[in-house]
């Protein structure tokens, strides 16, 4: 698939990788975790694993951050700040959970951050910018039709933490086990906000009608 045009950190390092660019896009041989966690722990391949890492979980990163956030170029920000403190906490990743949790846990607060972060510097929410819609359709990196970007308008409406949620289980499917993980929230918790933020969504759209 074409990758969304993200500089790779360390990628002059990369030899265990194999990256061909044609028209931005890259085939590449995979790596397991275990793999991948044997490279990253040793000080001799570390920055290569890492730039496995990086150029592995780039894209599923960048989707789960680009639906929090919404703009692309936000979503780039934000996923390039999560590799670099994935980067600089590597000693501390334990293994407790998986590598995809602890990512998805980095990224998501990260996105999280940012969009706290922005409501203090405007002081404004990202659900008050009109015709979000109409801005999501004229981008070039959104493939969805008309009925998707208004889910999406609906979604932004959504107080952070239920609209991280939402995207998590609508659009990942993500289960709740696996999403406690990632949030640090009780799967009760984590229902609950899933059960309101889709009856914010129903309101919205009947109030269109």
């Amino acid at each position: 698939s074409t990758l969304f045009p993200y500089t790779t950190l360390f990628r002059s390092n990369i030899r265990y990788v194999e990256k061909i660019s044609i028209n931005n896009t890259f085939v590449k041989a995979m790596i397991n975790d275990k793999e991948l966690l044997a490279m990253i722990r040793d000080p001799k391949t570390q920055r290569e694993g890492f730039a496995v890492l990086v150029s592995q979980y780039s894209e599923p990163l960048y989707w789960k951050v680009r639906l929090i956030v919404l703009d692309h170029d936000d979503a780039d920000d934000v996923l390039q700040n999560a590799f670099v403190k994935a980067w600089t906490n590597l000693d501390s990743f334990q293994g407790k959970s998986s590598l995809s949790t602890w990512l998805y846990r980095i990224a998501i607060n990260e996105a999280l951050d940012f969009l706290r972060r922005k409501k203090q510097m405007v002081n404004v929410s990202t659900e008050d910018e009109p015709g979000l819609a109409s801005r999501l359709l004229a981008d070039d990196y959104f493939d969805g039709d008309q009925i998707q970007a208004e889910l999406q308008e609906a979604v932004a409406q959504l107080p952070d933490v239920q609209r991280t949620v939402f995207t998590l289980k609508y659009y990942d499917d993500m289960k709740y086990s696996e999403m406690s993980k990632v949030l640090s929230t009780s799967e009760g918790a984590l229902k609950a906000s899933y059960h309101l933020a889709v009856k914010k969504i129903t309101d919205y759209f009947n109030r269109k009608d």
